[in-house]
């Protein structure tokens, strides 16, 4: 990657890392195409490919920054994650919004990393140090579930959750009018209900 790539305005940089967030997140890598992202950016191709070469420069470029940002940011806001199991939850979730309210399609290009199985994108991939997903499991890991006795296993409850996160986000954001603030108020919807349903004896 080019380092000069951080010498851009900040609002020039956010526009390419969220128009590659968006793309890739819709299509996977396979059929991720440079002329939808620069389109998508507002950029010429050749600026795209003087900072990041080819595509899969590119790739790699968001998913190494998009996975530091993410654990840094989750790991400055939440300091105690020995807490009550669904206060975690809340605060991950308000954590996570504050992060979509810069990058919408964050999540949803974790998600299609998680699922990619284009050779080419894997490649890109392997090598990689610790993922988004292996630090959701720590934290939530550590949680305490003792004053939910219908939950035997929090794996499956956290499991449960990024599902219906990845449904909900899919949902919003693709919409004409998607805002971050709708997702965030079905999510503690959500999560209140899961709440009441796991003490409900």
């Amino acid at each position: 990657m080019n380092e000069k790539f951080f010498d851009l305005k900040k609002e020039k940089q956010d526009r390419m890392i969220n128009a590659g967030l968006k793309v890739f997140a819709q299509n996977g890598y396979r059929h991720a195409s440079t002329d939808e992202i620069v389109k998508e950016a507002g950029i010429s191709k050749g600026l795209l490919f003087h900072y990041f070469v080819s595509k899969a420069g590119y790739y790699a470029f968001l998913y190494d920054y998009i996975t530091r940002f993410t654990i840094l940011e989750l790991t400055s806001e939440i300091r105690d994650t020995a807490i009550d199991y669904f206060d975690l939850q809340k605060e991950i979730l308000e954590v996570e919004a504050d992060l979509m309210e810069q990058y919408p399609f964050l999540f949803l290009f974790l998600e299609s990393v998680r699922l990619e199985d284009d050779p080419e994108g894997l490649t890109v991939l392997l090598g990689q140090g610790k993922n988004v997903t292996a630090y959701y499991d720590e934290m939530l890991g550590n949680a305490d579930i003792a004053g939910y006795l219908r939950i035997d296993d929090a794996q499956s409850v956290s499991d449960i959750i990024h599902f219906v996160k990845t449904g909900t986000m899919r949902e919003t954001l693709t919409g004409r009018k998607g805002k971050v603030s709708d997702y965030t108020k079905k999510m503690q919807a959500v999560l209140s209900q899961l709440r009441h349903l796991a003490s409900n004896l």
